[in-house]
């Protein structure tokens, strides 16, 4: 099966979608607004979570951590 997004351009267009629908040679399934998705999404993710996001403050403290443990000569954490 072949997805294709299509901007219709002239209003006519939709009718002869919806017959070729009608013949069982397409389906049609309106896209709403990708971001307003994307953000229902992310919302619906993260209220899933179990685990609290981290703050900058940790997030900053982690990758000092990770860099300071790259810039020792064998890569050890001692």
């Amino acid at each position: 099966m072949t997805i294709f997004q299509v901007e219709l351009i002239d209003p006519r267009a939709k009718a002869l979608l919806e017959d070729l629908a009608k013949m069982n040679l397409i389906k049609i399934k309106e896209v709403g607004d990708q971001k307003v998705q994307f953000d229902q999404l992310l919302t619906k993710l993260r209220s899933k979570s179990k685990e609290e996001i981290p703050s900058l403050k940790d997030i900053a403290k982690e990758v000092e951590s990770v860099r300071s443990q790259r810039s020792k000569p064998n890569g050890s954490t001692k």
